[in-house]
């Protein structure tokens, strides 16, 4: 089993809270994780439909079997009488870390744990793997680790990637989405979500996707809400200092996984990534997760931003730190050029930052006299900081 990086926030949260939500997509390792961190505790998994009805018929009789230990209940959104009965139990009792809920469905969560648990529940985010995570058995190059993704199954058996996301992605539209939201035509969302991945890393126009999947801009503002809450796509939010008017303020659409990408772009194999005109956001949409992982890793929230004005001048991502503002610029590219410090030298006369950092495809560490570094990707983890 792979070491987690979130274990220890993990641990630190049922320390604290009496209840603990784990959150994610599908397939990002969210039960593994807590079965082996709670291993003391009952596995009971929600899909499963005898288990579902027993809790249903019987609220109080299913919860008393798990009185003394607390347990671990998979997909708890998949049961919503099960909030209100469990805020009874938490409320009469002080241990913490009594039961442990995970979900992949974070609107259906949320909803039931605001209803119900507010105050008594603390919250981790699991996405998959981090490139920290899988150093000892990442691929050897960067097209095939954006082609494979990083979802734990793909590490954990010998399975053909293209198989494995074919079925994925039919498994999260037949269940996933029907359980979200009554979508008449699944083919037209089908291509909604494909076109979502042909403008990974590129600012969200709802108008032109809308005119693409021919539905109008309230129903994709829907469906993107459906890939949100199911943990498929994210949006990157502009930063909100503008240093000038004439800012763009539309966010960035960006993916949880490359992998998944590859998948809706229909690209076969790692070979036809080496001259993809994606590639150089596929890369970026890497890097940008890897730096989100960090955070959510660690039980925060997101800190993560661009900047874009409206002549093209733009920031990949502002990590912001309350009292500070990190620049980040990323490159696909291997070989280190002048224009990679383009960015990062306007922001700097435009803000009075010194400074900044570029995240590239390369190996070499460089630390430059003008306080701008160069980052390979392997070295994310250890060279931005919080």
């Amino acid at each position: 089993m792979i070491l987690r990086n979130a274990q220890k926030t993990l641990v630190s949260l049922s320390n604290q809270f009496k209840a603990v939500a784990v959150i994610g997509p599908r397939q990002s390792g969210k039960t593994t994780l807590v079965r082996s961190v709670f291993s003391n505790k009952e596995y009971v998994n929600l899909e499963n439909p005898d288990s579902r009805q027993f809790l249903m018929e019987d609220p109080r009789g299913f919860l008393a079997q798990y009185s003394e230990k607390g347990a671990i209940f998979d997909e708890a959104q998949r049961v919503p009488e099960l909030f209100s009965y469990l805020q009874q139990i938490l409320d009469e009792s002080n241990k913490p870390g009594q039961y442990i809920l995970t979900g992949s469905n974070n609107f259906l969560l949320q909803q039931n744990i605001t209803q119900s648990l507010a105050g008594r529940i603390g919250y981790l985010t699991l996405l998959p793997f981090s490139i920290d995570e899988i150093k000892n058995q990442r691929p050897k190059t960067i097209d095939a680790l954006l082609f494979k993704g990083f979802y734990p199954p793909l590490y954990d058996h010998k399975v053909e990637t293209n198989f494995w996301f074919s079925n994925y992605i039919r498994t999260y539209i037949e269940r996933d989405v029907r359980q979200l939201k009554t979508i008449e035509n699944m083919f037209v969302f089908e291509k909604f979500l494909k076109l979502c991945a042909g403008r990974v890393g590129q600012l969200l126009n709802k108008n032109a996707l809308a005119l693409a999947v021919g539905v109008n801009n309230k129903t994709i503002e829907a469906w993107l809400g459906v890939l949100e809450a199911s943990f498929i796509v994210f949006r990157l939010q502009p930063h909100h200092k503008n240093y000038n008017k004439r800012v763009v303020k539309m966010p960035k659409l960006y993916f949880y996984d490359t992998g998944l990408v590859c998948a809706l772009l229909g690209v076969q194999n790692l070979n036809q990534l080496e001259f993809h005109p994606f590639k150089g956001s596929l890369f970026e949409n890497m890097v940008v997760v890897e730096l989100l992982k960090k955070q959510l890793n660690q039980g925060k929230s997101s800190n993560l931003y661009f900047w874009r004005n409206k002549t093209g001048n733009e920031i990949d991502v502002l990590i912001d730190n309350f009292n500070e503002l990190i620049p980040i610029e990323i490159k696909a590219g291997k070989t280190i050029t002048n224009n990679y410090f383009k960015g990062l030298k306007y922001w700097n006369n435009l803000t009075g930052y010194k400074g900044g950092k570029v995240i590239y495809g390369g190996e070499d560490y460089q630390k430059r006299s003008n306080n701008f570094e160069v980052i390979p990707l392997d070295l994310i983890d250890e060279k931005i900081k919080d």
